[in-house]
């Protein structure tokens, strides 16, 4: 079962782009054609036409702006510890959300109005538009943080191992030599010694293994304090690597490097850890 997880999360990482664009193109197509039957329902002597015109110019913009609030929502993260960093911006984000909106929505009808030889009455009521994008743009953040949770919990979270299941220590807890994965309700132990490379990622810290990352939940500098350094050394501000999977080191131009490991898998090395790498391997 563990193995039918990963094969499936594997084949969803190749095919993510698309899925993800897929889904947003759906969900906004769905709802523009619930609201526009609403809407000929609302207005029965109104061309049947119309309704569909004024649900799809809205969600034509809508699907232009998901990208923009995707960035937004990388760039301030809605977590149970940044919400409160998060939210005045992402309230302020609102408003150019909901300009652009508008305004691109009024002017699709009115070309469109102008194609067929309509004269059109489409005022800009941002006042009234705005309480409705207001709520479009959070439900756009909702749907992202709920993905990001499920992700997490397909993959898999990773957490130190501060106590063993048997009550005994066996090893330090200031540098553990084992962690604990969650996937998908399960636990199972992964040694530090399997971590091919770490890079940090917001609050978190992903743990390279065997082709798959575990987000473990602390800072770069914290973790680097809790590993073997005969074995890992930071090699760049944003990453650290196990020595044993080390296979070549490219000097760049710009003094930095570029480091491969043994899976073909290529990672930075900025030009102070570089002479620090250098001195581990005595050249």
């Amino acid at each position: 079962m563990e193995k039918q997880a990963g094969l499936g999360f594997d084949a969803f990482q190749r095919w993510r782009r698309p899925i993800e664009v897929g889904f947003w193109v759906a969900l906004v197509i769905l709802n523009a054609v619930f609201n526009a039957f609403v809407a000929l329902t609302d207005h029965p002597g109104v061309d049947a036409w119309k309704p569909w015109l004024w649900e799809f110019s809205s969600a034509i913009m809508i699907l232009a702006l998901i990208p923009f609030v995707i960035a937004l929502e990388r760039r301030w993260p809605f977590r149970l510890d940044t919400w409160r960093h998060s939210l005045p911006r992402h309230l302020l984000a609102t408003i150019p959300f909901s300009l652009a909106h508008v305004t691109g929505m009024v002017a699709l009808r009115r070309l469109l109005y102008r194609v067929v030889g309509l004269h059109d009455q489409f005022g800009a009521h941002y006042g009234y538009e705005y309480l409705k994008d207001i709520r479009s743009y959070f439900l756009i953040i909702a749907l992202l943080c709920l993905s990001r949770l499920w992700l997490i919990r397909w993959q898999g979270e990773a957490r130190l191992l501060v106590e063993p299941d048997d009550r005994q220590p066996t090893e330090p807890i200031e540098r553990p030599e084992r962690f604990l994965v969650r996937k998908l309700g399960r636990e199972f132990l992964l040694n530090a010694s399997e971590i091919e490379w770490l890079q940090a990622s917001g609050n978190y810290v992903n743990l390279h293994v065997r082709g798959r990352d575990y987000p473990l939940r602390t800072t770069m500098a914290a973790i680097e304090e809790r590993l073997d350094p005969a074995r890992f050394v930071r090699v760049h501000r944003s990453y650290m690597l196990n020595l044993d999977y080390l296979a070549q080191i490219e000097p760049l131009e710009t003094g930095d490097a570029r480091l491969t490991l043994r899976d073909g898998a290529a990672i930075p090395c900025s030009r102070r850890h570089r002479a620090a790498l250098r001195e581990r391997f005595g050249s």
